[in-house]
């Protein structure tokens, strides 16, 4: 496939030269431990390499860092006659492409004796020296295998354009931004490889060490978790959600620049940031999943929201009446009304008696959910694009069963953490009388899909003991759907951004 075939990372990137006899403990330069995770799930063969003169600390530490990341460590010697690179070739699989040797500036020197054939050379901290990243300068410095980036961070940059290069630009880079774990996450399954995708996708994760802009105008595409990176949640003020929420500086720059560089460049935002913000209102997401009675057929089970209040005082002589008014009846489910992001936003309560809400440690304003039994049975939906998957998870036990663990807390009700521990039983889950719709299931999610305009998106259904409606209790933005097998789920995955970038510049090239 041609691109980059390997790459070997120079011990003078990775650790601090030292002037004299080195005698301290071994370290990663600032930005180097960030680069090697990178490079762990990317798909591309790498190694660590140091010579024969290193004192042996940093050796044994490299050894070490080498067997972590799951790379090869080679060792070579100025004044050996042995030629390195065809000890590289040979442990390395022959897919195609150049391997790139990555030196420091100090030792740009330093070069063995193949890397005139099939190699690349890149020095790092080239202070005052244009950099080279780019695709025009990868045209042109083709011929002189050397280039030029002033971070080790820029690496992975450098990388993907020349993956792309390779492609004669027929595949396309995807930047993404969210939290470290799930990136990590994403990444060990094989989501975010460096190297192009079946369907020619080449992704980028976005570093902040280095300037954002250079990055952004270099991708096709942006790929974000920004709930990942809130820092409050107003719900208490009367103006729309996209003006309450804070999000960090790194992630308002990210968006800021987006703006400029989705109509300048055309690059395809996945998703919108505004598209998520209902996501993050379990109110406004409750009033959107009314809008599900259309899909009802006559005859059929239905599928619905369920029935709901959002209150702002738990403290209220009313409350009764409002929970009779809104067809809810004890027990109910609170929530906190903002729905991720937060700390607490999962800190909930089953509520067994009226006079019992004043008491609860729910924050506010909360959303006041029917319990729906469901005889523990949760499915969990996955929407990939078009393709919608699910699995089954056990969940919070019927009613009769909720009453006897509210006995057993002194008659209070039942809080918990909904991303820690639910309320369980300990019989076993009969699920004979339990039967999914999955056309009907799958009718819901092509309407949440175009009613959010979401490109991936999970959602939780119940079906209700009895009547059989199918109740969807939550909906979330870009979920890991890690319980669906990596190769089944993983593809979709890429599929479904690949159609999204493509409709994308399909309706900006007609528009």
């Amino acid at each position: 496939m041609g691109g980059v075939r390997g790459i070997l990372l120079d011990s003078s990137v990775l650790l601090p030269s030292d002037d004299g006899d080195f005698s301290g403990e071994a370290s990663l330069l600032p930005g180097a431990d960030y680069v090697l995770r990178k490079l762990r799930y990317s798909k591309i063969p790498t190694g660590i390499v140091h010579g024969l003169d290193l004192a042996s600390p940093k050796i044994y530490f490299l050894q070490e860092t080498a067997q972590v990341y799951s790379f090869d460590c080679f060792v070579f010697s100025l004044t050996s006659e042995d030629d390195i690179s065809g000890v590289v070739a040979h442990k390395w699989e022959d897919n195609g492409g150049a391997f790139i040797h990555v030196v420091s500036n100090y030792r740009e020197e330093f070069s063995h004796k193949g890397s005139r054939s099939g190699w690349m050379k890149v020095i790092v901290g080239s202070a005052g020296r244009k950099s080279s990243n780019d695709a025009d300068s990868i045209a042109a410095a083709g011929m002189l295998n050397i280039f030029l980036i002033h971070k080790l961070e820029e690496l992975l940059l450098l990388i993907c354009n020349l993956n792309k290069k390779a492609m004669n630009a027929e595949a396309l880079i995807l930047g993404y931004a969210m939290k470290p774990s799930r990136e990590e996450d994403f990444a060990k399954r094989g989501a975010f490889p460096l190297c192009p995708t079946p369907n020619g996708l080449i992704f980028l994760p976005f570093s902040y060490e280095i300037p954002i802009l250079p990055q952004l105008q270099e991708v096709d595409a942006v790929l974000h978790k920004a709930t990942d990176e809130i820092l409050a949640v107003d719900m208490s003020s009367s103006s729309e959600i996209c003006n309450n929420v804070t999000f960090t500086k790194n992630l308002q720059e990210l968006r800021r620049l987006c703006r400029c560089i989705e109509c300048q460049l055309n690059c395809c935002l996945i998703d919108p940031f505004i598209n998520i913000f209902p996501v993050l209102d379990r109110l406004r997401i409750q009033q959107i999943l009314i809008g599900l009675e259309a899909l009802n057929i006559q005859g059929r089970c239905k599928i619905r929201a369920p029935n709901f209040l959002k209150v702002d005082s738990l403290d209220v002589p009313n409350l009764e009446q409002r929970l009779a008014e809104a067809k809810l009846s004890l027990p109910n489910i609170v929530k906190p009304q903002v729905a991720c992001g937060v700390a607490d936003a999962h800190s909930m309560a089953i509520v067994f008696k009226v006079n019992h809400y004043k008491d609860l440690t729910v924050p506010l304003p909360s959303v006041v959910q029917e319990y729906v039994d469901h005889s523990s049975l949760l499915y969990k939906f996955y929407a990939l694009g078009g393709k919608v998957f699910y699995t089954v998870k056990k969940s919070i036990p019927n009613t009769v069963t909720l009453m006897k663990l509210f006995a057993e807390n002194g008659l209070k009700p039942l809080h918990f953490d909904s991303l820690k521990s639910l309320p369980t039983a300990k019989e076993q889950i009969n699920s004979d009388n339990h039967h999914i719709d999955f056309e009907l299931v799958t009718a819901a999610a092509d309407w949440l899909r175009r009613t959010l305009d979401l490109t991936i998106f999970g959602f939780d259904v119940v079906v209700q003991d009895g009547t059989g409606d199918h109740v969807i209790v939550d909906v979330n933005y870009l979920p890991s759907f890690k319980e669906i097998p990596d190769d089944v789920a993983i593809p979709a995955f890429w599929d479904a951004l690949k159609e999204k970038i493509k409709k994308s510049k399909l309706s900006t090239e007609t528009s």
